[in-house]
């Protein structure tokens, strides 16, 4: 089956539970960030092993299901709660899936979550902050071997890739809930081993502010396919080399869950801003 009519497919299923309710705005929450979509008010959960072509999640903090919901400020929104990894075992295509799924169904911005490590020495633990732009050292491209004319250009241009106007929508928010928000440069990673000492001083050369695992290969294909895009990160550690302790999976839930109600009232207030169009 060609991908245009899996993506049909997968969609119309979605619509099937929803009808053609489908929200603007989207969320794929990171390790750790989950508790966004429970906190939703008249929801609809839709399990991902439900979700034809959908995978199931593997990684401890991510539920793996599909949430649509509204806010407590009354926006409507759709969240993954939860994502799949290349390192899983996953190809690529199958990673971005679920986002060329959501420019599938209708949805036109995204906010894109991650647990990262920190390594701007302005950063600390339980940090958020807002994706400015990304380094693609994951070694691989979501958009390699022939091209999806349908869903978007051979060669797309990537200067705006983290849309400026979703971008001064989430910084507006933080004002509103007084949260200092920082900015940086996101460098994306394979894993599943984290980066050694001397990887992240060469991070650091290559301008980067924080890593992961996630996020780069989303950005690339929904920014191709035409989606409005921002990102934000939580720093649940600091990277390899910058703190005492040994990097742990274990800790990134304990950091994330610190700092999780003004992640909430963060996102609550950007959904807000970019329904209101202020």
């Amino acid at each position: 089956m060609s991908l245009e009519k899996t993506l049909n497919e997968t969609a119309e299923f979605i619509k099937g539970k929803l009808g053609e309710n489908i929200p603007q705005t989207a969320v794929t929450l990171g390790s750790g960030l989950g508790e966004f979509a429970d906190k939703l008010s008249d929801k609809t959960v839709i399990p991902y092993q439900e979700i034809p072509h959908f995978h199931h999640t593997t990684v401890v903090g991510h539920a793996g299901q599909m949430v649509i919901g509204k806010t407590e400020k009354g926006s409507h929104v759709l969240a993954l709660q939860g994502r799949i990894h290349a390192y899983e075992g996953h190809s690529f295509e199958e990673v971005v899936f679920p986002t060329r799924v959501l420019k599938t169904l209708g949805v036109r911005n995204l906010i894109l979550t991650n647990a990262s490590g920190g390594m701007n020495s302005h950063f600390k633990a339980g940090d958020l902050v807002l994706i400015k732009d990304h380094l693609n050292l994951t070694g691989h491209n979501p958009l390699m071997g022939k091209n999806h004319d349908f869903l978007g250009p051979r060669f797309p241009d990537m200067t705006n890739t983290y849309c400026p106007g979703l971008r001064e929508a989430i910084k507006k928010a933080a004002k509103e809930i007084n949260y200092s928000l920082k900015s940086g440069v996101y460098v994306g990673v394979l894993g599943p081993s984290y980066e050694t000492p001397a990887e992240i001083k060469m991070y650091q050369t290559l301008g980067g502010d924080m890593v992961g695992m996630s996020t780069v290969a989303e950005a690339i294909a929904g920014h191709h396919c035409g989606l409005k895009m921002a990102g934000i990160s939580c720093i649940t550690n600091m990277a390899a080399g910058l703190g005492a302790e040994e990097l742990d999976h274990a800790d990134i839930k304990e950091e994330a869950n610190k700092v999780k109600d003004i992640f909430i009232s963060l996102i609550e207030s950007s959904l807000y801003y970019l329904e209101s169009g202020q």
